[in-house]
C-alpha cells in the first residue's frame, strides 16, 4: 500500500492541527496556574497586612492567641482549596493530553488494522496461517493497549479521589487543632 502525496499532507496536516491543539490547552493550563497564584497572592497578601494591622493592636497574651487560632484555621482550609484548585488544573490539563493521545493511539490502531487487511487481501496463496496469526497478534496487542488504557484511567481516579480525602482530612484536623489551640489559650486565660 503506497500513500498519495494528498494522503502524506493530510497525515501532517492533522498532526500539526493536534500538535497545536495541545500547545494551546498546554498554555491555557498555564494561564490558569499563573491566573490561580496571582489571586492566592493577592489574597495572602492582604491577610497578612490586616493581620497584621490586627497583631498591632493586641494588648493582651489572651487576645494574641485568639487572634492567631482565628488566623491559622481559615489559613489551613486556603491552603487545601488551592491545592484542590491546582490538582483540579493538573488533571483536567491532563485529560486533554490523554484524550488527543487516545484519539491518535485509536488512528494508528485504525491505519495498522487498515494495513494488515490490505496485506492479508494481497498475501500470496498459501500464507493464510500466517496472516491469521499475524492478524491475531495484532488483535491482542490492540487489547492489551486498551487494557492498560483502562487500568491508567481507573490509577488516576484512584489517585483522585485519594488526594481529595486527604486534603479533606488534612483541613479537618487543621480546623480540629485550631480549636484545641483556642480552647487551651481559653483556659488558661480563665487560671489567670
Amino acid at each position: 500500500m503506497s500513500l498519495t502525496p494528498e494522503q502524506v499532507i493530510a497525515t501532517q496536516k492533522a498532526h500539526l492541527d493536534t500538535l497545536f491543539g495541545l500547545t494551546n490547552k498546554a498554555f491555557e493550563g498555564m494561564e490558569k496556574l499563573v491566573e490561580l497564584n496571582v489571586t492566592a497572592s493577592r489574597a495572602t497578601l492582604s491577610e497578612a497586612a490586616a493581620h497584621t494591622q490586627a497583631l498591632l493592636s493586641v494588648k493582651d497574651a489572651q487576645e494574641l492567641l485568639s487572634l492567631q487560632a482565628a488566623f491559622f484555621q481559615p489559613l489551613a482550609e486556603k491552603t487545601a482549596a488551592y491545592n484542590r484548585h491546582l490538582y483540579d488544573i493538573a488533571s483536567s490539563t491532563s485529560a486533554e493530553f490523554g484524550r488527543a493521545f487516545e484519539a491518535q493511539a485509536a488512528e494508528a490502531q485504525r491505519n495498522l488494522s487498515n494495513i494488515v487487511d490490505t496485506a492479508a487481501r494481497n498475501a500470496p496463496a498459501g500464507t493464510e496461517t500466517g496472516v491469521a496469526v499475524f492478524k491475531s497478534a495484532v488483535s491482542a496487542a490492540n487489547n492489551a493497549f486498551e487494557t492498560v488504557q483502562k487500568a491508567v484511567k481507573q490509577a488516576s481516579d484512584v489517585a483522585g479521589a485519594n488526594f481529595n480525602a486527604v486534603a479533606n482530612t488534612a483541613a479537618s484536623n487543621a480546623a480540629t487543632a485550631t480549636n484545641a489551640a483556642a480552647a487551651a489559650a481559653d483556659a488558661a486565660a480563665r487560671k489567670r
